[in-house]
């Protein structure tokens, strides 16, 4: 398969069916390795885009391809559509490479020269909406990358500070951080929270689409993390939250419900608050994992 516009060779298939014929599911070309004639690819997609978007998929996916782009490749046809690959456009290519990759097809890659594009009319590649669009598809195929990681920063993080606060004001390089920050803290949790949540929510979903292959070690995790034990630890923060709530009252109470001091009742106020939060958040997320998993199942 490859661009019908005179930019590669086709006489030189060999190398590609060797691969085929070895035992490889699908072999790209890699037009960095094999040249790129002078005129054949814009410096901005040369030096800039296709490296970055190459190796951005390379990280999301843990894949060996060094030329996720190249309009030139074979595969075998019943491994190929045994992906059954959905996408259409120029995400077409990008899905082979990354189902592939995380099907642990066997991939391997032949240098291939690239010529300029010998159509008469202009190219229809447009460099800045061309990449988003790859980028895209990269983040919504790799939910880890687009959800759970930026997820756990900020839930560690906003955990870390808030335990700091929780003890005191906080002094740095002379400046002071009080209950203000906390509510800052407190929020990147709820922040991070959700988009774990969101994590788990849009990769159950692709699989049961057929989107990405199943995953044994989520499938190993819902052994454990069911309905039920989502809506017991979620009912535990909720409790928690009320509990402390209710401690906070009685310090208003043993003060006639006058004025307080908010740097010290914020510190049981704020905590209270986002216990109750994560739990009916956790309630919610049990109710709709199970609904994505009778689906799946």
């Amino acid at each position: 398969m490859g661009d019908a516009d005179d930019s590669y060779d086709f006489s030189n298939v060999f190398p590609f069916l060797e691969k085929l014929r070895t035992g490889y599911d699908l072999v790209l070309g890699n037009r960095f390795r094999g040249g790129i004639k002078p005129g054949a690819m814009p410096p901005l997609h040369r030096y800039f885009g296709n490296p970055l978007l190459t190796a951005i998929g390379r990280l999301f996916f843990r894949g060996e391809v060094g030329d996720f782009y190249c309009g030139l490749r074979g595969f075998d046809r019943v491994a190929i559509v045994g992906l059954d690959l959905r996408t259409t456009g120029m995400e077409f290519a990008l899905e082979m490479v990354v189902k592939a990759t995380l099907s642990k097809l066997r991939v391997a890659e032949v240098p291939t020269v690239l010529s300029p594009d010998g159509r008469s009319r202009p190219p229809h590649l447009r460099s800045w909406r061309d990449g988003w669009r790859s980028l895209r598809f990269l983040l919504l195929y790799s939910p880890r990358w687009l959800f759970l990681y930026p997820g756990l920063v900020l839930m560690f993080a906003g955990a870390i500070i808030s335990t700091r606060l929780l003890l005191g004001p906080q002094v740095i390089e002379g400046i002071r951080f009080d209950v203000h920050t906390l509510v800052y803290s407190a929020l990147a949790i709820v922040l991070g929270y959700q988009s774990v949540t969101f994590a788990f929510f849009t990769k159950l979903f692709a699989i049961s689409e057929g989107l990405l292959p199943e995953d044994p070690r989520l499938t190993r995790m819902f052994k454990y993390v069911t309905l039920e034990s989502g809506l017991v630890a979620g009912v535990l923060m909720i409790v928690a939250g009320i509990a402390a709530s209710i401690y906070a009252v009685s310090i208003w109470k043993a003060r006639a419900f006058g004025s307080l001091d908010p740097f010290r009742t914020l510190r049981l106020v704020i905590p209270a608050s986002t216990l109750m939060v994560l739990g009916f958040q956790t309630i919610l997320s049990s109710f709709f994992l199970s609904v994505l998993g009778l689906r799946r199942r």
